[in-house]
């Protein structure tokens, strides 16, 4: 049995999740506009993730018999500069993302809610990923400042990223 307590701190991070599918969607189109195709599909793909981890939210709660709230979202940016301005962007939003998971954890511990502590572990072990990716593009564009030559080289490996649907995912059909 999920707590009130509980419940109400996981439905509020499921609708970051949904904010967090929504700024990447507004980078994704951010990116197109400069240009930059790779990047483009590199932030649509992390928007169909963000949509995985809101969907993953979702499902447990429903499971847990919690009825859902969707909160109105606040608009999300859309005027970046430049890429290594997203990626550094990106990078500040999945440390929020990080510190919110390891607060709801910590919650779950101390609520002896041993069936969310599971469930979040999936998402602490997917935050390490997703900072350490965002850690790698930022050193490459830094790695090639300005050089347009260079940016399209990471564009380039940004446009070979693949969204693969996880096992288990509650969208799996």
């Amino acid at each position: 049995m999920i707590s009130t307590q509980m419940s109400d701190a996981l439905n509020k991070h499921m609708n970051l999740e949904l904010y967090s599918a929504h700024l990447y969607l507004a980078m994704s189109s951010r990116a197109n506009d400069l240009g930059l195709k790779g990047a483009a599909n590199w932030f649509f793909v992390q928007y169909r993730e963000e949509m995985i981890h809101f969907m993953k939210f979702y499902s447990y709660l429903t499971d847990q018999g919690v009825v859902i709230s969707l909160q109105a979202s606040e608009a999300v940016p859309n005027e970046y500069n430049s890429l290594l301005e997203m990626m550094q962007k990106t990078l500040k939003h999945e440390q929020l993302i990080t510190s919110c998971i390891n607060e709801l954890s910590e919650q779950a511990v101390n609520e002896k809610d041993h069936a969310t502590r599971i469930f979040l572990q999936w998402f602490v072990t997917e935050q390490i990923e997703e900072e350490n990716n965002d850690r790698d593009l930022i050193a490459k564009l830094k790695l090639v400042g300005d050089n347009g030559h260079g940016i399209l080289m990471i564009d380039g490996e940004m446009g070979q990223r693949v969204f693969v649907l996880p096992v288990g995912s509650p969208l799996a059909v």
